[in-house]
């Protein structure tokens, strides 16, 4: 943006076209870099007992499998959700058209795992995971 704006402010000054188009690529070239950096990759590793959620190498969370309190899944999307008793120890599986902040590398084969993996009695499978399933780290009563 500081870049930008010097580039727009030494245009308007010298009545140069060329700082206003310079401004543009920097910050198409600037935000592809942001958006394509691997902050937003996380990944999750299972093993028989638990998955673990890293990201960058450090890990920042580890769930045992009979920790988990639900996992709401939909089997059409391939998008699921582990509660893990609080938001810290919780995780979404974004599957097709389901917006998240990250990418999860394989998430297919993680969501089918998942199902598998956890308790008959803590899966709920719905059609849509909606706002209020995905946000809730509470189990009904």
């Amino acid at each position: 943006m500081g870049t930008g704006a010097v580039l727009d402010v030494v245009a308007l000054v010298f009545g140069f076209p060329w700082p206003a188009i310079a401004s543009g690529a920097v910050g198409v070239g600037l935000g592809s870099f942001y958006l394509l950096s691997p902050a937003w990759t996380i990944e999750v590793v299972t093993t028989d007992d638990a998955l673990e959620v890293q990201q960058k190498g450090e890990r920042r969370f580890r769930l045992a499998w009979h920790d988990v309190v639900r996992v709401t899944a939909s089997p059409s999307t391939k998008t699921c959700f582990v509660d893990g008793g609080d938001p810290e120890r919780s995780l979404l599986v974004p599957g097709d058209g389901a917006p998240a902040p990250y990418t999860i590398a394989d998430k297919d084969a993680l969501y089918d795992l998942i199902v598998a993996r956890v308790p008959r009695e803590k899966l709920e499978l719905v059609e849509l995971l909606s706002r209020t399933a995905a946000s809730s780290t509470r189990p009904s009563s």
